[in-house]
């Protein structure tokens, strides 16, 4: 997925471009044991010309299919990723006082691909859940307590501190 720099600069005008494409093998490797399935990632974005700065901007949706971190129960889960992303050629368009991140370039194509996984990559979520009140898999028996209560004791205390245990009842 390339923008040529040329055609949008000769244009004059803002261009839309609506498309998919996979993530990498490198990505997918990284995430294979928490991650068991990616959709192809679906683009629709705008891209801009003007003072020496290219906007990108667009929305990205891709579908996962993980475990719950908690009670290991299947998820489906869309993410949609709002994005805006700087490209130029000339540093000194870039403006001090700005917060913005500007990608220096030194070709008339802008290959965005790589720049959009890595906006997927960032989104992965690390810890996901079920439900945010998820009880999760209790570690003395492993039943799912959100499906059937158990009674196990599961506070542990370290042994070292054991005796600081009723200190506080007093």
């Amino acid at each position: 997925m390339e923008i040529n720099l040329k055609e949008l600069i000769a244009g004059g005008q803002p261009i839309h471009m609506v498309d998919s494409f996979e993530l990498s093998a490198d990505v997918r490797r990284t995430y294979e044991h928490d991650v068991h399935a990616f959709s192809p990632v679906a683009v629709d974005l705008h891209a801009r010309y003007a003072a020496g700065v290219t906007e990108v901007t667009g929305e990205l949706k891709v579908q996962l299919s993980h475990s719950c971190s908690r009670c290991l129960k299947p998820i489906a889960e869309t993410l949609t990723i709002p994005f805006r992303e700087l490209f130029t050629a000339q540093p000194e368009a870039i403006r001090e006082d700005e917060d913005e991140m500007y990608h220096l370039i030194t070709t008339d194509k802008i290959d965005l691909r790589p720049y959009l996984e890595e906006i997927v990559v960032v989104e992965i979520p690390l810890a996901p859940l079920c439900d945010p009140d998820c009880k999760g898999i209790c570690p003395v028996c492993g039943v799912n307590r959100n499906e059937e209560d158990c009674n196990c004791n599961t506070e542990s205390i370290d042994p070292r501190l054991a005796g600081l245990a009723d200190f506080f009842k007093k």
